[in-house]
C-alpha cells in the first residue's frame, strides 16, 4: 500500500484544535498523517480530518484556499472524511453564527444557537462539559464499540439539527446531533480528542475504516 493510500490529511484553517488531534492520532498508532492547507494533499489523502474550535466564520478560509473544492473531490472519490465540532457544523448548509458563510451543504439544515430558555428554564450557553450520547443508528461505524449512554466532552454554543444522517444525539435544550454519518462522510460535535475512552474509540473506529 502506498503512503498516499494510508495518509490522513488534517486540515489547518487556523481554527482547529490541531495539537490535541495530532497527539491523539499518534497515540492510536497513526504514523502517516500531515497537517496541511494544500488542496492537492487533501485530494490525495485516504482520510481527511477537519478539526474546529471557535467561530463558524473561520470556515470561510476553506473556500478561499481552495480546500472546499478539494474536500468535495476527496469525498466524491470515496475518501473518508471526519469533521470535529465546527468541522461537523461545516458539513451542513451553514450556521446562524455567520449567516453570510455557506457550509459544505453535504447535510441539510442550518446550525443554530442554543435557546436562551428551555421548558421555561434559563439554558446556559455555551454548553461546556460532559454529556451522554444516545445512539440512533445500529449500523454506525463511527459508534462501533461505544456503549449506550457513553459520555463525551462538549464545548459549543451552536448546534446541528437532528437529521436522517444523525447517528447519535445529545440532550441539552432539546436533542441535537452529536454524531452524523452517511457513507464516507462523518462528523462529531464533541471533541473526541478530549473525551477519554469513548473519544478514543470513535477516533480508532475512523482510523481503522
Amino acid at each position: 500500500m502506498s503512503k498516499a493510500a494510508r495518509m490522513i490529511a488534517i486540515i489547518d484553517y487556523k481554527a482547529g484544535n490541531l495539537t490535541s488531534v495530532v497527539k491523539t492520532l499518534k497515540y492510536l498508532g497513526v504514523r502517516e498523517m500531515v497537517v496541511t492547507q494544500d488542496p492537492a494533499v487533501v485530494r490525495g489523502a485516504a482520510k481527511v480530518v477537519l478539526p474546529g474550535v471557535g467561530h463558524f466564520q473561520a470556515t470561510s478560509l476553506l473556500r478561499e484556499l481552495g480546500l472546499e473544492d478539494a474536500v468535495r473531490e476527496s469525498i466524491a472519490k470515496g475518501s473518508w472524511f471526519l469533521g470535529i465540532c465546527v468541522g461537523l457544523q461545516w458539513l451542513f448548509e451553514g450556521s446562524t453564527e455567520a449567516s453570510g458563510v455557506a457550509g459544505l451543504g453535504h447535510f441539510p439544515g442550518m446550525c443554530e444557537r442554543f435557546p436562551a430558555l428551555f421548558d421555561g428554564v434559563e439554558l446556559k450557553s455555551p454548553h461546556v462539559g460532559w454529556n451522554s450520547l444516545e445512539r440512533l443508528s445500529a449500523d454506525s461505524r463511527l459508534m462501533h464499540g461505544v456503549e449506550r449512554g457513553g459520555f463525551v466532552y462538549y464545548t459549543h454554543s451552536w448546534r446541528a439539527p437532528v437529521i436522517h444522517a444523525t447517528a447519535a444525539v445529545t440532550e441539552y435544550g432539546g436533542a441535537f446531533t452529536g454524531v452524523a454519518e452517511k457513507d464516507n462522510v462523518m462528523g462529531v460535535q464533541f471533541h473526541p480528542e478530549k473525551s477519554s475512552t469513548v473519544g478514543l474509540q470513535v477516533l480508532k473506529n475512523f482510523v481503522e475504516l
